[in-house]
């Protein structure tokens, strides 16, 4: 059973102001999902401007997608003020494995304690120093086994004894989330979501935006999960993927109309 409480979270009513750095490949994506949500949307990577840009911000996302040096410079930079400025931030370890200078700078930003760690199975698992089967930035079915989940999702709470204030989540066929006291498993979604790119994306802006509007950590996580996965649910995924992916989206500003959470499927637990 899913104790969180997600009656009339979404839209946002409050409209917090989500500051992305994000990759170019899904950067519209996100930023109209805010706005389908009722949150706003600032894309900028100029470390010049972030001084005063963090003074107007509710939330932070730093996304290793299509990294680069500059691009590297700018999600330290950030990461370093919003701990300072305590900005509730998201951090999603986008292709976590493929490289060493990809996996430095996600342990950086990692390091700065953010509030909500992010990435699919097979990046959690590369995180966690566990073996994957993944190849790019996709999380692979090989390591989403039942045996595979179970030893991933103790590994996950071994991490919140070094960032006891981090939400850890990876998402695949099962969407699993940590704290230091709880887990919980999500068991909505169909197969298509796997088969545009951007969802993960997608998901972790949902978090950022739910996060600015005051939205406990745990909470944001399982309610921005489970909303875009049931998006997806009613999209469908017997249409062909153009118009599966279009409809996903198009949900997010009409799923909210209805009792969505009564759909939401999946269980939490105390840690034992």
């Amino acid at each position: 059973m899913i104790k969180t409480n997600f009656s009339k979270v979404f839209p946002l009513e409050n409209a917090p102001l989500v500051h992305c750095i994000t990759n170019e490949v899904t950067c519209e994506t996100l930023a109209n999902a805010l706005l389908y949500v009722g949150a706003k949307p600032i894309m900028a990577s100029d470390t010049r401007e972030f001084k005063e840009l963090f003074q107007q911000t509710d939330s932070l996302l730093l996304n290793l997608g299509h990294l680069s040096e500059e691009r590297q410079k700018s999600l330290l930079a950030a990461s370093k003020l919003a701990k300072k400025l305590q900005k509730p931030t998201v951090i999603d370890l986008v292709g976590y494995g493929v490289s060493q200078v990809r996996d430095q700078v996600g342990r950086w930003l990692v390091a700065e304690r953010p509030t909500v760690v992010k990435g699919n199975i097979s990046e959690l698992r590369n995180f966690c120093g566990l073996p994957s089967y993944a190849r790019g930035v996709d999380g692979s079915v090989l390591d989403q086994s039942e045996t595979a989940i179970e030893e991933l999702s103790e590994a996950m709470q071994k991490l919140t004894a070094t960032y006891p204030n981090t939400i850890f989540l990876a998402t695949g066929s099962q969407d699993i989330i940590v704290d230091q006291k709880r887990i919980w498993c999500l068991k909505n979604g169909v197969p298509a979501l796997d088969r545009f790119t951007g969802t993960g994306d997608i998901v972790g802006a949902l978090i950022a935006a739910l996060l600015g509007s005051g939205v406990s950590a745990a909470d944001a996580a399982v309610m921005a999960v489970s909303y875009f996965n049931l998006c997806g649910e009613q999209a469908g995924d017997l249409i062909g993927l153009a118009a599966f992916r279009q409809e996903t989206l198009n949900q997010l500003s009409i799923l909210m109309e209805k009792n969505w959470w009564t759909a939401v499927k999946g269980w939490e637990k105390q840690w034992t």
